[in-house]
C-alpha cells in the first residue's frame, strides 16, 4: 500500500473526474486565478524595478547626485575638490558651473540647461562618456566653444555633429540699440543618448567657455560628488558643508529627482497591494472548492472512517488535494511571470515600432525597462504557496468533523 495513505488519497481525489462538473470548473478557475495573480505580480514588479534601477542608473548618472557651491566663483576649486573626495563616501568629484538658456537653430527654439565642466573629471561622477552615439566629451576646450548636446534635443533641432547652434542667455545686455539677450554660437562637437529626458534638456560646454558666457574669473560654482549609496547623498552633502568655511551651501538629488523616485516606491507599494489581492481572492477560491469537494464526498469520507481512518487522515487528504492546486498553479505563475518579465521590454518596443505607438515619451525614459529580481519571485511564490496552504485548513477540518452514521444515512 503506497504510504502515507493521506498523500496517496488526496493526490487521486485530484486526478480524478468528478461527477460534479460545476466543482471542477471552480477548482480549475481557482488554479487559473493564482496562475494569473502569480504571473502578473512577478511582470509588474519587475518593471517597477526596472523605472527604480533607469532612474538611479540612468538620470541620477547624469544629474548631480550632490553638490557644494558657493556663492562665488571658485578660482581654486580643485583645493576643494581634494578636501571633499577625502569623504569615505565620495568615490568622485568634479567642478560645474551651471546656466540656463535657449538654443535656437534653423528657427526652432528649446530650453536647456547648460553645464560648465571638465571633461576629465566628468569621467568621474557622470556616465555622459559611455553613451555617446557621436563625438566625444574630450572635444570640449576652452576657447574653441564646443557643445555636447542629448539625441533628442538635436533632433529636436534638426541637428547633427559639427553644425552651429546659438545659445540664448536670460542675462541682458545694454546697447545703443536697447536691452538686448546675450548669443553666443557653439558648434556641436558630441551627441550623447541615455534614453531619458536628459536627453531633451541637458548640455556640456567647457568649464571655462561657461565662465566667459557669464563673464566672471576662470574657476566653478561649485562641486558635484558621486556617492557610494545615493541615499546617503543628502547626509554626505551636509557633513561637507559643516566643515567648510562660511559661505558654502550644499543640495542633493533628492532635491531635483526625489519626488519622483518617491512616487514610484509609492507606484510599487500600491500596485503590489492590488495585485496581491488577486492572489487572496484566487486562494479562497480554493476554500469554496474544497468545501464542494467535502460536500460531495461525504459518502467516502464515513466509509474511510468506518475503516479506521482518523480524523487527522481526513484532514491531511483534503488540505494535499487544495495544496496541489495551489502549487501548480503558483508554480505554472511563477514561470509564466518570469517569461514575461525577461520579455515584455522587447515585446512593447515591437509594439511601438509596428504601431507606430509612443506610450512613454511623457516619462523619464523612453521606453519600458524591466528589471527581473529573484528574491522578489521566492517572495511571490510563498505568498501564493502560504496562502493556498491557509486556504485547505478550514475545509480540511470541515471534513474531519463528518459523521459517519450521519453520512450514510441516506444512502
Amino acid at each position: 500500500m503506497f504510504k502515507p495513505i493521506s498523500l496517496y488519497i488526496g493526490l487521486r481525489y485530484t486526478r480524478a473526474r468528478r461527477s460534479n462538473h460545476f466543482i471542477s470548473f471552480i477548482a480549475l478557475v481557482s488554479m487559473i486565478g493564482l496562475t494569473l495573480g502569480v504571473a502578473v505580480l512577478i511582470t509588474v514588479l519587475s518593471v517597477m524595478n526596472g523605472f527604480d534601477r533607469e532612474l538611479k542608473n540612468r538620470v541620477l548618472g547624469m544629474v548631480p547626485q550632490a553638490t557644494v557651491s558657493s556663492s562665488q566663483i571658485l578660482t581654486d576649486w580643485p583645493t576643494l575638490a581634494k578636501k571633499i573626495e577625502k569623504h569615505e563616501h565620495v568615490t568622485g568629484v568634479a567642478p560645474f558651473t551651471q546656466l540656463q538658456g535657449m538654443l535656437t537653430a534653423q528657427g526652432r527654439v528649446a530650453g536647456i540647461m547648460v553645464s560648465g565642466i571638465e571633461p576629465k573629471y566628468e569621467k568621474n561622477v557622470s556616465i555622459i562618456h559611455n553613451h555617446m552615439v557621436e563625438g566625444n566629451i574630450d572635444q570640449l576646450k576652452k576657447g574653441e566653444f564646443g557643445i555636447v548636446l542629448g539625441k533628442q534635443m538635436t533632433d529636436a533641432l534638426g541637428l547633427s555633429l559639427n553644425d552651429n547652434v546659438t545659445l540664448v542667455l536670460p542675462e541682458a545686455t545694454p546697447s545703443p540699440a536697447g536691452v538686448v539677450p546675450r548669443f553666443k554660437r557653439f558648434k556641436i562637437v558630441g551627441i550623447f543618448s541615455i534614453g531619458a529626458e536628459v536627453d531633451s534638456s541637458l548640455g556640456y560646454i567647457a568649464l571655462n567657455d561657461a565662465s566667459t558666457l557669464l563673464r566672471l574669473p576662470d574657476g566653478a560654482q561649485g562641486v558635484r560628488m558621486k556617492l557610494d549609496n545615493i541615499f546617503l547623498a543628502p547626509q554626505v552633502a551636509n557633513e561637507i558643508v559643516q566643515e567648510l568655511p562660511h559661505g558654502f551651501y550644499a543640495s542633493d538629488w533628492t532635491y531635483t529627482h526625489g519626488n519622483l523616485f518617491s512616487a514610484i516606491q509609492m507606484e510599487k507599494a500600491m500596485v503590489s497591494l492590488l495585485l496581491f489581492l488577486i492572489v487572496l481572492v484566487a486562494a479562497f477560491n480554493i476554500v469554496s472548492s474544497l468545501v464542494m469537494v467535502v460536500t460531495d464526498k461525504k459518502a467516502d469520507i464515513a466509509i474511510l472512517r468506518t475503516l479506521g481512518a482518523s480524523p487527522s487522515t481526513i484532514t491531511r487528504i483534503f488540505m494535499v488535494q487544495g495544496t496541489v492546486i495551489g502549487v501548480v498553479g503558483t508554480l505554472a505563475g511563477a514561470v509564466l511571470g518570469v517569461i514575461s518579465a525577461l520579455g515584455i521590454s522587447n515585446l512593447i518596443d515591437w509594439l511601438n515600432n509596428l504601431f507606430g505607438w509612443h506610450l512613454f515619451d511623457a516619462y523619464f525614459i523612453n521606453y519600458l525597462p524591466s528589471y527581473l529580481r529573484w528574491q522578489d519571485v521566492v517572495l511571490v511564490v510563498g505568498v501564493s504557496l502560504a496562502l493556498s496552504f491557509v486556504a485547505t485548513i478550514y475545509p480540511a477540518r470541515r471534513a474531519a468533523k463528518i459523521q459517519p452514521a450521519e453520512a450514510l444515512r441516506y444512502e
